[in-house]
């Protein structure tokens, strides 16, 4: 009975970790951008996404409309994507380091913003656009899960698009080749700044969002948001990478990659899994799936060799 009754805790426990997940998902396609487009390690994020919850929450708390609070954090999460696109690229500064200043700069800002260390909005007093308690027994046009899975198929849409223009495939040849774009005479310092600007923008987004569904903005809740974008990228290409070839669709399996991470975390608390261990075995995971490419060549190439040479000697003998 007692592992019955955990089952049915750990069903109820789903949709919330799904409807995570997709909030979480916008982060991870931002990480995307910077990941696997530009080439880049981008650790701004920790604090960016803090960012836009912070602008988000408190431009609630002064009555402004849910919408305007969303947009102005987005702005913000660009702003400081702009900034850590000067300092690599107008300062010479490495990418990592820039992120790694910008997101300690952050810190402060996020304080300064917020007045204090965290700030709750109630979904009973305003008018929020998702909410925890809008999953269940709640009209469709209500429910969080529908609701963030429609604004996450209208980002990846206006992604497709913008990519798929003169400026967006100018800022995928950077990626790819810097030097190469350059002597197309592309401008590949503003595309970096712009890919940033973009990166950092959508997970300000998914900061705004992710206040409103849990009721509070905090200036730590950022802390480690780059290795769960990481982990979504990978999961999401190992799963559906060689089913998603389209630019689009590979957008979609990272936010389905978030879904799924956040499925599994579930999974492992509802396994009496210690919850102060969950960071490490985040790590972990991370860190085994960008290890498997390497190992896959490494190892194949040496097994390839051995066979080679067992057929060079059974045709001599």
């Amino acid at each position: 009975m007692n592992f019955i009754g955990d089952l049915g805790s750990l069903f109820n426990a789903l949709p919330g970790a799904a409807a995570q997940g997709l909030v979480w998902g916008i982060m991870a396609i931002g990480v995307y951008i910077t990941y696997r487009i530009l080439d880049v390690a981008d650790l701004t994020v920790d604090g960016s996404f803090c960012t836009g919850g912070a602008v988000c929450i408190m431009i609630m708390l002064n009555n402004q409309n849910v919408w305007i609070a969303m947009f102005c954090g987005m702005l913000a999460g660009m702003a400081a994507g702009f900034f850590t696109g000067i300092l690599h690229t107008f300062m010479g500064i490495p990418a990592i380091l820039s992120g790694i200043l910008t997101q300690l700069g952050l810190y402060s800002v996020n304080l300064k913003i917020m007045g204090k260390a965290n700030q709750a909005i109630n979904a009973n007093k305003f008018d929020l656009l998702i909410s925890l308690r809008f999953i269940k027994n709640v009209p469709l046009y209500k429910n969080t899960i529908f609701i963030v899975a429609v604004i996450t198929v209208v980002l990846i849409g206006i992604l497709y698009w913008f990519f798929g223009t003169e400026l967006g495939c100018s800022l995928r040849a950077t990626g790819c080749n810097g030097k190469m774009a350059r002597a197309q005479g592309i401008n590949t310092d503003l595309n970096r700044v712009l890919g940033l600007m973009i990166s950092n923008g959508l997970v300000a987004f998914s900061g705004a969002l992710l206040v409103q569904y849990q009721g509070f903005s905090d200036v730590n809740m950022g802390r480690g948001a780059i290795v769960i974008g990481l982990a979504a990228v990978i999961i999401g290409e190992a799963v559906f990478g060689r089913i998603f070839h389209n630019f689009g669709m590979r957008l979609l399996g990272v936010s389905l990659g978030s879904i799924i991470y956040y499925l599994v975390l579930q999974i492992v608390i509802w396994r009496k899994f210690d919850p102060d261990l969950l960071k490490l075995l985040s790590a972990v995971v991370v860190a085994v799936f960008l290890a498997v490419p390497t190992w896959k060549s490494r190892y194949s190439a040496r097994v390839l060799r051995f066979l080679v040479r067992i057929g060079v000697k059974g045709g001599m003998n």
